[in-house]
């Protein structure tokens, strides 16, 4: 197979990737209530961002599902403690933790002069309702189970202890999920309220969302004062308007963009901290049969897909863990399923799936993805295999595929929505509500049971390895990478830094 041909087809992935996109949609603006405050009538620093989709239609911190909005709205809410960009917890609206010998009883001091968005004190007993309505409503399966195993939870003053039935040395990580949200505030979905450094002004939908500072948060002050997030569904446009100059930093840019760079913009190189991968329907014939699979697992070249669409940048995956959760990350199921062609159409002859054809359907705003199933057909060619692609919008996706689990198979990328290796393990349980690839075993039901069971760390550490292994072995999907990730930055501006987990933190970010 002729990288130039492969090449070709990437760029035309890219032009109808652009093409898909006809127009944005009807503008609706949401705006928080008059009675949160604006920013300072010092030093206006202004930043402007593109993203590459709309946020959700909800805002509210326990219903997003969508990485891309917990990614912009990590700015607006806090736990009670919060990751810093080294992956350690450090305390947010609580001013001090405390953890028992025994593992059971997690107490938390609430911070003197914690101001909520809308001016709200911050109390104790706010802490308590977000912990009840959290878990009552999260969509977070793995985080509505953590937060199931609390035996009590109380406040005396402001001072809040946390019972758990049994120990899990996982649920400080849990607790910074937990969003702490005013008690008498209910208009969360479309004028979000929270504690962090940023606060919500306005929402225009499929145009802009607006933060501005935070003048009344407890801890540094940000030197941004306004921050706009442009919404760009067409990588393209994106690419364009940060290379005009119009947008001060784009994440999530590809190499062969950030390559064609003109305008002087600082380039930052990290990873996504996403599970790239081709997801596949295990609900639907054929690949509810293991040896299926397993012969896409094969005939797929991973190193090619790297080369030809990250010039060589992200990392090989082997399971549903990335390199940043190290302790938890399996280096040897990386090559578990070294490229052979010719074993690939073996397994499907024995499969009798030879001949196999099947629609890959991908969400044509995210480029990344556009391009590794451009490779991946090609690959699956060489292996008798009749694969093609299906652009689909953002919404349309989120409909069809992750929530109607219309398709066959799907190029996307998973993050971990906290620092838990249950926050990218936990959606593969046969009975969680965001399995979407319908996976159905018990050996791997009971594996990951017994990491969260465990007060052991070395014990539990062993479990949720064995856990990724049994996604391995049975192919569950075809585990690429976690893709490059590429940020542009006006050099006028400095402090960008990655986290371990799908979030950009402005709150950083300062002029030069």
């Amino acid at each position: 197979m002729a990288k130039k041909r492969i090449a070709a087809l990437l760029s035309a992935a890219v032009l109808a990737c652009s093409l898909s996109i006809t127009g944005f949609g009807a503008t609706q603006e949401t705006e928080a209530g008059s009675d949160i405050k604006t920013a300072s009538s010092g030093e206006t620093v202004e930043f402007v961002v593109g993203i590459p989709q709309d946020l959700d239609d909800s805002l509210d911190p326990y219903q997003i599902t969508a990485a891309g909005t917990r990614e912009v709205m990590f700015n607006v809410f806090e736990g009670l403690v919060k990751p810093d960009p080294d992956g350690n917890f450090v305390d947010a609206v609580a001013s001090s933790h405390e953890i028992s010998e025994d593992g059971l009883t997690y107490t938390f001091t609430v911070r003197d002069g914690v101001i909520f968005h809308n001016g709200a004190q911050c109390t104790a007993d706010d802490v308590l309702y977000s912990f009840e309505t959290c878990a009552a409503s999260t969509t977070s399966t793995a985080v509505a189970g953590a937060l199931s195993d609390i035996a009590d939870i109380s406040a005396d003053g402001n001072v809040v202890a946390i019972t758990l039935n049994a120990a899990n040395s996982s649920f400080l990580s849990t607790v910074s999920s937990v969003s702490i949200v005013p008690k008498d505030y209910d208009s969360q979905a479309t004028a979000p309220v929270g504690t962090g450094p940023f606060r919500f002004v306005s929402r225009s939908v499929q145009d802009k969302v607006v933060f501005e500072r935070n003048d009344d948060y407890y801890g540094e002050k940000p030197a941004l004062s306004k921050v706009t997030c442009k919404i760009y569904e067409d990588n393209n446009a994106l690419f364009t308007a940060v290379d005009s100059g119009a947008l001060d930093m784009a994440f999530h840019l590809t190499v062969d963009q950030v390559n064609n760079l003109t305008n002087g913009y600082n380039v930052i190189e990290g990873e996504m901290n996403l599970v790239q991968a081709l997801y596949l329907n295990n609900a639907k014939a054929p690949f509810d049969d293991v040896k299926v699979r397993q012969a896409l697992c094969y005939a797929i070249d991973v190193d090619a897909i790297l080369a030809l669409t990250e010039d060589g940048h992200g990392a090989k995956l082997g399971s549903s863990v990335y390199p940043s959760f190290s302790k938890y990350f399996d280096e040897s199921l990386v090559d578990a399923y070294p490229y052979d062609p010719a074993k690939a159409a073996e397994l499907l002859n024995e499969a009798g799936a030879s001949g196999l054809s099947f629609t890959i359907k991908v969400p044509g705003n995210y480029t990344p993805h556009v391009n590794t199933a451009t490779v991946i057909v090609e690959l699956l060619a060489a292996a008798g295999v009749n694969a093609s692609i299906e652009q689909v919008d953002w919404q349309t996706w989120l409909s069809d595929v992750y929530q109607g689990r219309n398709f066959e198979a799907t190029v996307i990328g998973f993050d971990a929505a906290y620092l838990s290796p249950d926050a990218l393990l936990q959606r593969w349980v046969s009975t969680d509500g965001s399995n979407m690839i319908g996976y159905s075993n018990p050996d791997y039901d009971e594996a990951l049971a017994k990491a969260q069971s465990t007060t052991d760390d070395s014990e539990q550490t062993e479990a949720y390895k064995a856990a990724a292994k049994i996604l391995s072995d049975t192919a569950a999907n075809v585990y690429i990478q976690d893709l490059a990730d590429f940020v542009a930055l006006n050099p006028e501006f400095t402090g960008y830094e990655f986290y371990p987990l799908y979030a950009v933190d402005f709150s950083k970010i300062s002029p030069a």
